[in-house]
Formats: structure tokens, C-alpha cells, sequence
């Protein structure tokens, strides 16, 4: 995970940590995109009150946009003349361009054929024919159009409405779901996860991260837990009620999630014996894989070259590397090495 902070209207053209925090964004499978929908932060990041977060939703796309328009466009002649000279497909010709991103030619073909299917709808064309011209052909709508879906096909987004706690907070919230029903959205307090953590550290509660639950010494009188003050009982109150018994989370975990689904990715946990694992952190090691990853794909990136005798899944089952690893079935493995 990667934290970009400090991006404001402009960036593409040199504002704020400008093109810094774009060439950084390159490095992006998603973005969990963090709102304030209490509106008491500008596009700035200034104090106010009222404010339209939906207003940050739009131009943060817009500077993506922009930015990868710009640098596509800035050097479009010689794209266009080299894609005819070469006889390439488009496919080929923009997944070119579009490496710089860390873009795969399968992500550009889905991009482009994207770009096609609104196309038909944009610009009415007539059954039978292509949806877009020729790339040497290409006016600044087509260009534009296609940008705009490899931006939805390269940064796919989460929307993580925060400061939910708020009075203004709901207005806003419905006000997002109605404009972006296409994106998904997850409530949260980021501010309580951070405030629970903390007392979890000190001692003073048990909380399970991504749940409504947090039991305190007086929820849990034989335990070593400490007692908690009447400010800090207060508070905790306060986010049980206004945050955890209404969401039933922080949103923070949920957005973690909500991201891993949109990338369409599978949780492995590789253990060292598949029938004594147990404790604390049961699973103190988590990969993340394509869905259709192989048990054999998932060996090789953990084990390399190690000599693997044979794959283990839950039950002592052994598994071929064939096997399919899936939510709930083949994503716990063991792998015994040997010669």
C-alpha cells in the first residue's frame, strides 16, 4: 500500500506535489480514494464549512485524466505516423504508450474494448460498422474517450466516505451514492480506528478491527484489561453509537476489502503446518493473487526454486498444482520441501 497525500487541483500542471504524486501513482493496481463528506475541508484542504465533496471526486479523475491525456497527446503526431508506418493494431500501438503505467496489453485491449462499446452509444453509430475510426483518424472526442477508459480500467476506485460521525455527513453521503452509483462507496471514521487502535494498545479495550465489537473492563470484569476513565468511557460510547452500532465497522477494513474485490484478487495464507496452525495471528503471512491463480502459480511465487515434494491443503488434502485457488477452498497451503 501506498499513501498519496497532498494532491490539489492543478497537479497536472504542476500544482501542489504536482507531477510527483502522479508519477507515483503509476505504481497503483487501485485507489481508495478518501472523501470527507462532512464538507468541513476544501479542495485545498482548507477549513470551511458546506462544502460539496463531490467537487473532490470529479477533479481528482479529472488530474488522472488530464495527466495521462497530456502525455499522450503531447507526442500524438508521431504516435499516429509510427502506428501506420508499423501496420500495428491499436491494441499494440497504445499499450506501447501505456506501459509507463505499469498497463499490460490484456488491460489496454479491455480498455480499448470499452472504449468501443460507448462509442456505439456516443457517437451513434450505425450497427455493422466500427466504432472507432482508424487510430491515425482519431479526433480529440476519441482520444479523450479512450483515455477516460483506460483510466477506469488502470485505476479502478473505492470511494472511502469518511467522517461519517458528522451532522453533515448523510446529505452528503446520499448525495455521492445518487452521482457515482457505478463506484464503490464505503462509509467510514477513519478517527475512530485510529482512536481504538490506540486504546487497544494501552490496554484498555479489545477490539476486533472490521466488527462492531469492543469490550472494555466493565464489559469484561476477570480480564487484565484497564478501567477506563469517564472521558475516555465517553468517547468510546460515543463512536459505539454514532460509528460501530450504526455501520457496524470504522469502514476502515471494509474499504481494504472492498478494494481487493475490485481488483478481482484472492487471499492465500501460506502456513508452515496445515494442522497445527493456530494462535494470535494465525495467519501471520497473507498473498494476494489473480482469481484463476494456480496452487503450482502460488508455489512458485512463495517457494521459487526451493524443492517442493508436495502441496497441503486444509484437512492434509494434497493438492495438484493444477488446482484452482479460491475464497475458501485451496487458500490455506502448506508446501513440503524436500530433495
Amino acid at each position: 500500500m501506498c499513501l498519496f497525500p497532498g494532491l490539489v487541483p492543478g497537479a497536472h500542471e504542476g500544482r501542489g506535489l504536482g507531477n510527483k504524486f502522479l508519477d507515483d501513482l503509476r505504481h497503483a493496481d487501485a485507489l481508495i480514494h478518501v472523501v470527507d463528506v462532512s464538507g468541513t475541508t476544501d479542495a485545498e484542504g482548507k477549513a470551511t464549512r458546506g462544502y460539496d465533496p463531490t467537487h473532490d471526486i470529479e477533479w481528482l479523475q479529472d488530474e488522472i485524466f488530464r495527466w495521462i491525456r497530456g502525455n499522450l497527446t503531447g507526442k500524438w503526431g508521431s504516435i499516429a505516423r509510427r502506428h501506420t508506418a508499423t501496420k500495428s493494431s491499436v491494441v499494440d500501438t497504445l499499450a506501447n504508450q501505456f506501459s509507463g503505467y505499469g498497463a499490460t496489453k490484456e488491460l489496454v485491449a479491455r480498455a480499448i474494448s470499452l472504449a468501443e462499446v460507448q462509442a456505439a452509444k456516443k457517437f451513434e453509430v450505425e450497427p455493422g460498422k466500427p466504432t472507432l475510426p482508424a487510430l491515425e483518424h482519431w479526433q480529440d472526442e476519441h482520444i479523450d474517450l479512450v483515455v477516460r477508459c483506460f483510466t477506469a480500467e488502470k485505476f479502478p476506485t473505492v470511494l472511502s466516505l469518511n467522517k461519517v460521525d458528522h451532522a453533515d455527513s448523510d446529505a452528503n453521503i446520499s448525495k455521492i451514492a445518487l452521482k457515482y452509483p457505478e463506484v464503490p462507496q464505503v462509509v467510514s471514521s477513519a478517527i475512530s480506528e485510529v482512536f481504538l487502535k490506540k486504546l487497544v494498545k494501552q490496554k484498555y479495550i479489545i477490539y476486533e478491527p472490521g466488527t462492531e465489537f469492543v469490550d472494555t473492563k466493565e464489559d469484561l470484569p476477570d480480564s487484565d484489561l484497564k478501567e477506563l476513565d469517564e472521558k475516555l468511557k465517553a468517547r468510546v460510547e460515543t463512536v459505539r453509537d454514532l460509528v460501530l452500532y450504526r455501520f457496524g465497522s470504522t469502514g476502515v477494513a471494509q474499504a481494504l476489502r472492498e478494494a481487493i474485490e475490485v481488483l478481482k484478487l484472492v487471499p492465500v495464507f501460506p502456513v508452515k503446518n496445515i494442522n497445527n496452525f493456530g494462535g494470535k495471528s494465525v495467519f501471520p503471512d497473507c498473498l494476494l493473487v489473480r482469481r484463476g491463480t494456480t496452487v503450482g502459480q502460488v508455489m512458485r511465487k512463495i517457494m521459487g526454486d526451493a524443492p517442493v515434494l508436495w502441496i497441503e491443503g486444509v484437512g492434509s488434502i494434497k493438492l495438484s498444482e493444477d488446482d484452482v485457488v479460491s475464497e475458501g477452498k485451496n487458500d490455506v497451503l502448506s508446501f513440503k520441501v524436500g530433495h
